[in-house]
């Protein structure tokens, strides 16, 4: 492949990961209503015949809270299509990549696209994948028909009629018959899989995910985890969200931690940052742990990526659960196990603090961190 091949190849690449990061923003804030009001009705809601929370009782303070809850996590799979497709397409993309992405997450209408073309599953629906993947097919086929060349009496038309019209009777039949049953199946497959996790298996899993939080500090890696353990709420299998919310607390918080029991390895402006650090960290933002890694990537890294995964896989490997995709800190009762959920966080942040310090040398005035690895990488080769 020619270097302007693979220039152009990288550059379409860069472009889906910008479309879809586009639809993981929109879907976030219902994400975030969705899981903390269903978690709060949960909370208050009376025991029922099973043992569990019981938010059906109509008229209760948990039963709206529920439906509350219950709505925004039923709508925040086709926003994520719809506004994936919005990306590619613009607002012709909005209303066929909300309406299929939500078409594909109707059990009942797969198994009966499923019973047409001989496949058997998919009542769970498609789920957040499923969306993911319609979401591009219809952004770019609402693309190509807009840049149809048309009279100049039917342009008016394209964005509002001709373009979402043309665009759902294409993808529908793609969507249910194609897409929707297979994804379904194996989105199936992957919720009995994570909720059958055990031992060594939930320790993998859990460090593979706090690693990847723990790596972009809010970048499309750590996003992909995020959305990963949000759309499994809605299958009921919350510990990989308490895993990916727990590694997500603990850089900004392990790097705090690092900074103040070793300041003369920092820049002294960097003590102030430590303090914010703190309250980023446990109001889940990994964000706060940014300036530490641009100040030196090669040692913060690699420190918060293996305390992430510490906490994470401590969080799967206990099954600490937490049916809510954010609020760091403040939705910590709503957890299964808040004193374990609470222990990950502490034991995590200590095995960064550790690493960090032990990694980097003494921070010198006019020097700092990349001259340092400088200095060590001549030192190293004279020798």
């Amino acid at each position: 492949m020619s270097s302007k091949a693979k220039s152009k190849m990288r550059s379409h690449l860069t472009k889906v990961k910008e479309d879809l990061m586009t639809g993981v923003s929109f879907m976030i804030p219902f994400v975030t209503i969705g899981g903390i009001f269903l978690a709060l009705g949960f909370a208050v809601a009376p025991t029922g015949p099973n043992g569990a929370p019981d938010t059906s009782q109509v008229g209760t303070l948990a039963y709206f809270l529920g439906q509350i809850g219950g709505l925004g996590l039923t709508i925040m799979v086709p926003i994520l299509g719809a506004y994936v497709a919005y990306a590619i397409a613009d607002r012709p993309g909005l209303a066929p990549g909300f309406l299929a992405s939500y078409l594909i997450q109707q059990g009942e209408v797969l198994v009966a696209a499923g019973e047409v073309i001989g496949l058997q599953g998919g009542e769970a629906g498609a789920g957040y994948l499923g969306a993911l993947v319609v979401g591009l097919l219809v952004g770019y086929i609402a693309r190509w028909i807009k840049n149809w060349s048309v009279p100049d009496f039917i342009r008016p038309m394209m964005p509002v009629l001709i373009v979402p019209v043309l665009t759902m009777a294409i993808v529908s039949p793609i969507a249910l018959f194609v897409l929707g049953v297979p994804v379904a199946i194996a989105n199936a497959g992957l919720t009995a899989y994570l909720q059958g996790l055990q031992g060594g298996q939930a320790l993998l899993v859990g460090g593979i995910l706090g690693a990847m939080m723990a790596f972009d500090m809010g970048g499309p890696v750590n996003k992909v985890a995020y959305v990963f353990a949000a759309g499994l709420i809605t299958e009921g299998v919350t510990e990989p969200m308490a895993a990916v919310m727990i590694a997500g607390m603990i850089p900004p918080i392990g790097l705090a931690i690092s900074n103040f029991i070793a300041p003369h390895k920092y820049a002294e402006e960097m003590y102030e940052n430590a303090k914010s650090g703190i309250i980023l960290g446990f109001s889940f933002i990994t964000e706060g742990a940014i300036p530490y890694a641009s100040a030196d990537p090669i040692r913060v890294i690699p420190s918060i990526m293996v305390g992430s995964a510490v906490g994470a896989a401590m969080s799967m490997s206990l099954g600490v659960s937490m049916p809510a995709p954010h609020g760091g800190i403040f939705v910590v009762p709503l957890s299964n196990s808040p004193f374990v959920f609470l222990a990950a966080i502490v034991i995590g942040s200590l095995v960064t603090a550790a690493l960090a310090t032990v990694l980097k040398p003494d921070y010198e005035e006019g020097v700092g961190a990349a001259g340092e690895a400088d200095a060590t990488a001549g030192a190293s080769a004279g020798d």
